[in-house]
């Protein structure tokens, strides 16, 4: 995806980005390219890959929440900051925390971070488990990309949001999650509103954004340990 096909296709899902915020994006992208040849944080390092595989699919979320909002969000598992990094240059007015375990990440998310100027963000470098259980009902909006299945990802990332507060991962095929992934909702409080689905442009790959509202208080007992969460999925 070329730099002007970015544009239009980001226009198309209502996204006006201002020329700093071009300059930003730009900016991020020589920085992953740079780390990426000491740090493995992606394979994808082609440019017009990045911008289609990265850049624009973190902007999708917008395909299924109000992002001009100032909300509260948590990425968890971000990896070199998808899609929370993204969205902070292209929504400068949401409070992004971005959770992630390995170290030789996390320096590259604070080095982004200190080039780029990028306030109210914030980086955790934490099992998500644990982050969740240190900061339950704090956010609005909880998002994960490719992280693993969902029934898996619910009891991590539904305590961490506020009531009335929204998980919306995002994934490529979700055949058969849904259907396993039924009782975790139920048991966390929450409900699935609804699941936008659509294919990337250029390349036609299929995505897909699962939403689930948080209806209720957890359990204090959730989220469990990984290994238990991992044994015996809700």
């Amino acid at each position: 995806m070329k730099i002007n096909n970015f544009i239009e296709e980001v226009e198309k899902l209502g996204i006006k980005l201002s020329k700093r915020q071009l300059e930003q994006l730009e900016e991020f992208y020589n920085l992953l390219i740079d780390y990426n040849e000491k740090v493995n944080l992606t394979r994808i390092t082609e440019k017009e890959e990045v911008y289609l595989k990265h850049f624009y699919d973190s902007l999708t979320l917008i395909k299924a929440i109000d992002l001009t909002k100032g909300l509260t969000i948590c990425d968890v598992g971000t990896g070199a900051g998808f899609p929370g990094i993204v969205l902070k240059i292209c929504f400068p007015q949401l409070k992004v925390t971005l959770v992630e375990t390995l170290q030789k990440r996390v320096r590259f998310l604070y080095l982004v971070k200190e080039k780029l100027n990028l306030k109210d963000l914030f980086i955790c470098k934490e099992r998500a488990e644990i982050f969740a259980t240190n900061n339950r009902s704090k956010y609005d909006l909880v998002t994960s990309r490719a992280m693993a299945r969902l029934n898996i990802l619910n009891e991590m990332c539904i305590p961490l949001l506020k009531v009335n507060g929204y998980f919306i991962p995002m994934k490529g095929s979700i055949e058969g999650e849904l259907e396993e992934a039924s009782n975790s909702i139920k048991e966390l409080n929450a409900k699935l509103e609804n699941v936008v689905s659509f294919t990337l442009p250029v390349e036609e790959s299929i995505r897909n954004l699962v939403v689930i509202k948080k209806i209720g208080d957890n359990k204090t007992i959730y989220p469990r340990s990984f290994n238990e969460i991992k044994k015996k999925p809700l």
